[in-house]
């Protein structure tokens, strides 16, 4: 019988699909207009939810943003991995590959937005030690992912670079995040081609 209280008092079970549908308008929302110009009425009116079921998922917004660059990271890792650790192509041809099908993607999107996490980067991580952890994380997984790859090209000779892979890897990923924000500000495909040309030409030679 006290059981019962005790669960009538904390209500039904938050509902997962709520959840689901609340993160997505988040990671659509928090991409288009950031963290700040993006408040919780506006993130259940677009989930199509009431108010109150966002605090049955999230302590809090700043709780949320962390889920958000969560599930942002988790949409793009699987795609990337499969690419990055497919053996029917080069490594450097895996990489070149990448960043082509981005640099696409952003054309294509008339150069908007960017990249989540690094918007993210510029505008909470100064703020928010559970966001900035939670990007830190994601971040290394991705040049992880760069990192393996470039370690394989190094040892079939297709690099001759003696830096250690770990090194490349987290220069690269710093230098596309700053040829995204160069994009935005340019609209322009052009940082992301410079980017490319110096990478494959020069620092993955």
């Amino acid at each position: 019988m006290e059981s019962q209280k005790t669960a009538a008092r904390r209500g039904p079970k938050p509902n997962l699909h709520t959840r689901d549908d609340l993160l997505r308008a988040g990671v659509r929302l928090l991409h288009d207009s950031g963290y700040a110009a993006t408040g919780v009425k506006e993130i259940v009116e677009t989930a199509e939810v009431p108010k109150g079921s966002f605090y049955n998922h999230f302590a809090s917004k700043e709780d949320f943003g962390k889920a958000v660059v969560d599930v942002y990271f988790a949409q793009g890792v699987g795609e990337l991995r499969a690419l990055l650790t497919n053996e029917s192509m080069p490594p450097l041809v895996r990489l070149h590959t990448y960043f082509n099908e981005r640099i696409r993607g952003y054309r294509a999107g008339g150069y908007l937005r960017g990249c989540l996490m690094g918007n993210l980067s510029l505008e909470v991580a100064d703020h928010s030690a559970v966001i900035r952890e939670g990007l830190a994380t994601h971040f290394k997984a991705w040049a992880a992912l760069f990192e393996d790859c470039i370690a394989e090209a190094q040892a079939t000779g297709a690099i001759g670079t003696r830096l250690p892979a770990p090194l490349l890897a987290q220069f690269i990923l710093n230098s596309w995040e700053g040829a995204l924000l160069r994009m935005r500000a340019e609209k322009s495909d052009a940082p992301l081609y410079e980017f490319t040309e110096v990478v494959f030409r020069s620092v993955l030679a």
